[in-house]
C-alpha cells in the first residue's frame, strides 16, 4: 500500500494477525464508502439522518477495532492504508492514544496525519507573533506550511496536541514539552540551559477564576532569539501582554523582552489579586466585629477566610517562583544591560509584595481566631443553659429518687390519702422546688452582674 515498512517483514503468526486486522479495517472502510455513495444517490426523506446512522455504524466498528489493538499494531495498519483511508481511520482513534501511536509512525506518514488531522481540543490555540513597525503582529498559522516565510519572536501554544507540538518543533528545530507533564518536574530542574544555548524556564502563573484560584505551569524556551511558551490554560497575563505589544510601538524588540514583560505583568496581576484579597478580608472583618455572630454566619465567614488564605498562599508561591525565574536569567548573563535593569525592577516589585502577603496572613489568622472565639462563646451559652436546666431539675430528681423507694400507697395509707392525690401533691411540690431553684439562680446572676458594673465603673466601655 505504499508503506516502507511492509507487513511481510513480521514473523508468520504476527503477519497473519496483522493481515486479518488490516483486512477487517479495509472491509469496514470499503463498506462505509459504498453505503455512503449509495445514500448520496438516493432521494429519500430524512436523508441526512440515514447518512449519519450509517456513518456512525461503520466508523464506530472501525474505531473499536483500532482502539483495542496495541499501539504498534495500530501504527502498522495505518501505514498500510491508503492516504484517504488512513486519515479517516486516524480520526476514529481515541485522543489519549494519539501520542503513543504517533511516535511509532514513519516520518512521512506522521507529518501527513499531523497536518491534516482534525483531532484538536476546543481550547487549543497557536499564536505566532512577529515584529511589524515596532509592534507585535499575529500571524495566522494552521499548519507547518504557514510557518514558511515568517520571522516570529514569540510562538505561544495553549493546550497543544501532540501533532501540533511535533510540526512546530520540527520546523524550528527543538522539542516542545507536553503541558500536562510540566508539574512533574523537580524544582531544581525547572531552570537550565542546553548545550546548544537554549534557555528553559518552567514558571507558575496565577489564574484567579472566581471562586477557584490555580497556579498554571508555563514552559518557556528561548531558542534563536525566539520565545516559545507552552501551557494548558489561557491566562489573563498573556492576553494583557498581547494587547500591550500590539498597541504600543517599541514595547518589545525580541523574545527576551516578551519574557520579561510577561513576568512584569504577572507581578502586576498578583498585586491586583492581593488587593482583592484585602478588600474581601475587610468585608469579612466588619462581620466578625459584630457582637452577635451566629453559627451559620461563622461557618460562612470561615469559608471566605479559607478562600482568602488559599488565594494569598498561591499568590505568594507565584511571586516567589517568578523571582526565581528572573534571578536565573540575571545570573546567566544572557540579558542586555537594559534588560538586566528591567529584571531588577521587577524583582524589587516582587519583594514589596512579600510584606503584603505576610500582613494578610496575620490578618487571616486574627479573623480565624476571632471567628472560632465566637463559635466557642455560642457553645458556652448553650452549655450554660443546659447547666441551669440540670440544676433546676436536680432537687426534683432527688425527690423522685426518695419517693421511688416506696409506693405512695404504703406511705399514705394511714392518712386515708388516695394515690391520685398523693402523686398530684408530689408533682406540685416538685414544681415548686424547681421554680424556687430557678429564682435563686436568677438572683445570683443579677447579683454577679451588679458587682461587675460596680467594679467597671459607670460610663466605661466594655
Amino acid at each position: 500500500m505504499g508503506s516502507e515498512r511492509e507487513l511481510e517483514q513480521a514473523p508468520d503468526p504476527e503477519f497473519d494477525r496483522l493481515t486479518e486486522h488490516l483486512n477487517e479495517a479495509q472491509r469496514l472502510l470499503s463498506r462505509h464508502r459504498l453505503v455512503e455513495n449509495l445514500v448520496d444517490r438516493q432521494e429519500m426523506p430524512k436523508h441526512t439522518l440515514v447518512e449519519n446512522i450509517v456513518q456512525k455504524q461503520n466508523l464506530g466498528e472501525l474505531g473499536q477495532l483500532l482502539n483495542r489493538l496495541d499501539a504498534v499494531d495500530a501504527a502498522r495498519i495505518l501505514e498500510a492504508l491508503s492516504p484517504e483511508d488512513r486519515l479517516l481511520a486516524w480520526e476514529q482513534i481515541k485522543v489519549d492514544r494519539l501520542d503513543s501511536i504517533l511516535l511509532l509512525l514513519l516520518d512521512d506518514v506522521r507529518e501527513e496525519l499531523v497536518n491534516a488531522s482534525s483531532h484538536q481540543s476546543e481550547k487549543v490555540s497557536l499564536n505566532v507573533f512577529e515584529l511589524h513597525d515596532g509592534r507585535l503582529r499575529q500571524v495566522k498559522v494552521a499548519n507547518k506550511a504557514d510557518l514558511a516565510g515568517i520571522k516570529p519572536i514569540w510562538v505561544d501554544l495553549v493546550a497543544p496536541s501532540a501533532e501540533m507540538r511535533y510540526w512546530v518543533g520540527q520546523f524550528f528545530g527543538l522539542d516542545l514539552p507536553d503541558p500536562d507533564s510540566l508539574t512533574d518536574l523537580e524544582a531544581s530542574a525547572r531552570f537550565y540551559v542546553e548545550d546548544n544555548g537554549e534557555i528553559h524556564l518552567h514558571s507558575d502563573f496565577l489564574l484567579d477564576a472566581g471562586n477557584e484560584a490555580q497556579n498554571i505551569a508555563v514552559a518557556f524556551i528561548l531558542h534563536r532569539d525566539i520565545l516559545f511558551s507552552v501551557r494548558k490554560e489561557e491566562l489573563p497575563v498573556f492576553r494583557l501582554q498581547r494587547l500591550r505589544a500590539r498597541t504600543q510601538p517599541g514595547y518589545v524588540t525580541e523574545g527576551k523582552d516578551v519574557l520579561l514583560d510577561l513576568y512584569a505583568a504577572d507581578a502586576e496581576y498578583s498585586a491586583d489579586a492581593l488587593e482583592d484579597v484585602y478588600a474581601e478580608l475587610e468585608a469579612v472583618g466588619k462581620r466578625v466585629l459584630n457582637p452577635q455572630v451566629t453559627d451559620d454566619a461563622a461557618a460562612q465567614i470561615l469559608s471566605e477566610i479559607a478562600r482568602g488564605e488559599d488565594l494569598n498562599g498561591r499568590i505568594r508561591r507565584n511571586v516567589l517562583d517568578t523571582r526565581r525565574g528572573l534571578s536565573f536569567l540575571m545570573r546567566g548573563k544572557s540579558l542586555s544591560p537594559q534588560q538586566h535593569e528591567e529584571a531588577r525592577e521587577i524583582v524589587r516589585d516582587i519583594e514589596s509584595l512579600d510584606g503584603h502577603t505576610t500582613f494578610l496572613f496575620g490578618k487571616i489568622n486574627f479573623l480565624m481566631d476571632a471567628t472560632v472565639g465566637f463559635i466557642n462563646i455560642n457553645q458556652n451559652k448553650r452549655v450554660s443553659k443546659l447547666t441551669s436546666i440540670s440544676i433546676v431539675l436536680m432537687p426534683i430528681n432527688i425527690l423522685a429518687g426518695i419517693g421511688g423507694m416506696s409506693e405512695f400507697s404504703m406511705m399514705t395509707k394511714d392518712y386515708n390519702i388516695g394515690w391520685p392525690v398523693a402523686y398530684a401533691g408530689f408533682l406540685l411540690g416538685s414544681a415548686l422546688v424547681g421554680w424556687g431553684t430557678y429564682l435563686v439562680l436568677k438572683f445570683f446572676e443579677a447579683r454577679a452582674a451588679t458587682r461587675a458594673l460596680e467594679v467597671k465603673g459607670p460610663g466605661k466601655p466594655f
